[in-house]
């Protein structure tokens, strides 16, 4: 469904509305301490992952939210409980899955969601607060919502990522992946894989000039000590809002 700028997107309670907001509109604002859940789509509108998170900051960058030990999050499993995270592609698709609970463990991340551009930056730090390196995930440009029951932002994995090093060097991470899921009927074509990398090569640039994630912006950050874990909200299965 194509939705133009200004129009809204029926919720399933009758007589309530959700806006979706298009770059130069007014969109939701998040404050900090709030929580907001990132929810990763596959296959359209099936909800593949869920991370909840406590807003640092919102601003001219983009959201910039936490995810500390000990935060709820879903994830797919079988049926049974097997991940599927790492199991090999063809296996993946065809077998039967559902999301399942679980807590976020080790050391926290901060994540950065630019209101333009098809990623996101990850802060990852050790149990003791240290600064490991950054984790560009190359994902659709990621949608804010705000309901009744809750807020968040919504996006799509494009299996493509990198990492970034302290000293501004970076690699490719899941290439293999990648390459299975183009072609592949629920995901893209070899014209938006080139897209995917070309953004990916454009936020490398990035890196190597160390600018803005990759300043040393953020990398000493400690979280409020009055907050709790995240916890999911009511709104973790809410229609999806289309880019």
């Amino acid at each position: 469904m194509h939705v133009e700028p200004g129009e809204t997107i029926q919720r399933f309670e009758p007589g309530e509305t959700i806006q979706r907001f298009e770059p130069g509109e007014t969109s939701p604002h998040f404050e900090p301490g709030e929580t907001v859940l990132r929810r990763g789509f596959a296959r359209g509108d099936r909800v593949g992952h869920v991370d909840s998170c406590r807003v640092v900051r919102d601003d001219e960058y983009g959201v910039l939210a936490w995810i500390g030990p000990g935060s709820t999050v879903l994830r797919r499993a079988t049926v049974e409980g097997r991940p599927v995270r790492k199991m090999p592609f063809p296996h993946k698709v065809e077998v039967p899955t559902v999301l399942r609970p679980g807590i976020w463990s080790g050391g926290g991340v901060l994540v950065i969601t630019p209101r333009t551009g098809a990623y996101s930056v990850w802060w990852f730090f050790a149990a003791d607060g240290t600064f490991l390196r950054w984790y560009v995930n190359l994902e659709s440009p990621a949608v804010r919502w705000r309901d009744r029951d809750g807020a968040g932002l919504d996006t799509a994995d494009h299996a493509l990522d990198m990492w970034v090093n302290p000293d501004l060097s970076w690699e490719w991470k899941d290439e293999d992946e990648f390459a299975e899921r183009t072609g592949h009927p629920y995901y893209w074509d070899r014209a938006a894989a080139e897209a995917i990398r070309l953004e990916g090569e454009r936020v490398a640039a990035v890196a190597e000039r160390g600018a803005f994630p990759f300043d040393g912006s953020w990398c000493d950050f400690r979280p409020d000590p009055a907050w709790a874990p995240s916890r999911l909200t009511t709104a973790w299965d809410r229609p999806r809002v289309p880019a």
